[in-house]
């Protein structure tokens, strides 16, 4: 009875978690185009009673599965995204499946199952112990492009939580105690004349020409932002021949910082600089907002809750495949980038683990001072409700996210990190629906660091959904 009554689940059905994990994993889909993998998670959850809402917020692939009756409210969010051009075979050498074919590169066909996974168990503790209370799984689609979450809060369906769970994989098995930055994403097209470049450009006015004065005038903006803050772009559009004047030309660019005031501060003066390009070259320019999202800020309660089940449940049980793959897909990282990914870590953990090919046992928080460069749309759902989050070691120690390595561990062994992490998630939200003291002190926390009603969308009224636009 009780909280063994989830991890028994967990383990009773791990071979049916992992079939479901792979079967995502053999059929990637870019982000709010997931309709078989979305499809997959929902007929899990439905076969299991939850009441499933699909087509949430504007998104066919956003769905809410619930179960359970009244009070505290504990969501699971879930992604199930992949990332483009990481087709991988289960291989230590570079071997795509389909050239140029997605793939998952960031592990979310592990993330989405392990999640509903989780649900499903505390499913089964409320059927045979009576627990009050409701638990919640929320299908987050395009997480890669910063999108799912974001339009999901807009339409308010995170409100009514007491608390929120969410985890990813990576190289430790850890808390995430750190924050991360605020982000906008905004296009930028300008529009000009075409004409003949070489007989007659004075008739001609230049999109491109303007796309190139907007990102050197951000050049020379950089200078006078704080060293925090980053500003990248990619021109997606940038004319068809060198002989014609481009009429049309586009500029993407991610505006981050560590707070949500410096993001939108500094997105105003990005479009001074595209207006002042226009300018320049007598072009219109238009703004299509795609996303933002907001700084994460973790709950220390609802953190501490998820620490503990993970000592409870740890560690991963690897065996000596496991470690001999990942130490051949490690091989195959340059040394700098395995420094540049544990670079946060601590001195004496460092040295602990640099040398190994995984690391299985769960690691006490040790980032509460850090501040992550990228960017994360579960810090909206912070802003919401006290949420806490955790990454699982399910790739190689100092392997880069969003590569063909993590593709392939994802695929073998990380599986394994599916039935680790649903029992974690499980494990913390029983804790959390059968201990009202401590959804309280979470709410007490929430209020004290960020308020009820701080949180406002960073969207426009008139953003849809970028179907189109892929990341």
């Amino acid at each position: 009875m009780g909280k063994e009554t989830v991890f028994d689940w967990v383990d009773e059905n791990e071979p049916r978690l992992v079939d479901v994990a792979e079967r995502i994993w053999e059929t990637p889909e870019l982000g709010l185009h997931e309709e078989q993998s979305a499809a997959t998670l929902v007929e899990l959850l439905e076969s299991e009673g939850f009441e499933v809402e699909s087509g949430v917020a504007g998104m066919p692939t956003a769905f809410v599965a619930t179960y359970g009756e009244g009070d505290p409210r504990v969501g699971i969010l879930g992604e199930y995204d992949a990332l483009p051009g990481l087709s991988q075979r289960i291989e230590s050498e570079r071997d795509p499946i389909e050239e140029g074919g997605p793939g998952h590169g960031c592990g979310h066909n592990l993330f989405g199952t392990a999640g509903a996974g989780a649900a499903i168990a505390v499913k089964e503790a409320i059927d045979e112990s009576g627990i009050s209370g409701t638990v919640v799984f929320y299908g987050c689609p395009a997480e890669e492009t910063l999108v799912g979450k974001t339009y999901m809060a807009r339409a308010g369906v995170f409100d009514d939580l007491d608390a929120a769970l969410t985890w990813h994989p990576g190289d430790l098995s850890t808390p995430r105690m750190g924050s991360s930055n605020a982000l906008d994403s905004v296009m930028f097209t300008f529009e000009g004349e075409a004409a003949h470049a070489g007989g007659s450009p004075d008739s001609g006015r230049s999109a491109l020409d303007a796309v190139e004065l907007m990102n050197t005038g951000v050049e020379y903006m950089r200078e006078h932002i704080s060293d925090d803050a980053r500003m990248h772009y990619v021109i997606t559009d940038g004319g068809d021949a060198p002989n014609v004047v481009p009429a049309e030309a586009t500029v993407w660019h991610y505006v981050r910082a560590p707070e949500r005031e410096e993001v939108e501060r500094n997105t105003e003066w990005l479009r001074d600089i595209a207006e002042a390009a226009a300018m320049m070259t007598q072009t219109e320019v238009s703004e299509r907002f795609l996303t933002g999202c907001y700084d994460y800020r973790a709950n220390d309660v609802v953190s501490e809750v998820i620490w503990e089940n993970m000592r409870t449940v740890g560690p991963i049980p690897y065996d000596d495949a496991n470690y001999a793959f990942a130490a051949e897909l490690k091989a195959t990282v340059p040394d700098d980038r395995i420094e540049s990914g544990l670079s946060n870590v601590p001195d004496e953990l460092y040295d602990e683990i640099r040398e190994k090919s995984l690391h299985p046992d769960p690691v006490e928080p040790f980032d509460h001072d850090h501040q992550t460069h990228g960017s994360t749309e579960v810090a909206d759902v912070s802003w919401i409700t006290p949420t806490g989050q955790f990454t699982a070691a399910t790739w190689p120690v100092g392997a880069p996210g969003h590569s063909w390595q993590v593709v392939a561990a994802n695929g073998d062994f990380g599986l394994k990190g599916v039935a680790f992490t649903a029992k974690v998630l499980a494990g913390a939200t029983y804790d959390l629906l059968t201990t009202p003291e401590t959804v309280e002190a979470a709410r007490e926390e929430f209020e004290t660091e960020i308020g009820s009603g701080a949180y406002e969308t960073p969207l426009p009224e008139d953003a849809e959904p970028p179907f189109d636009v892929t990341g």
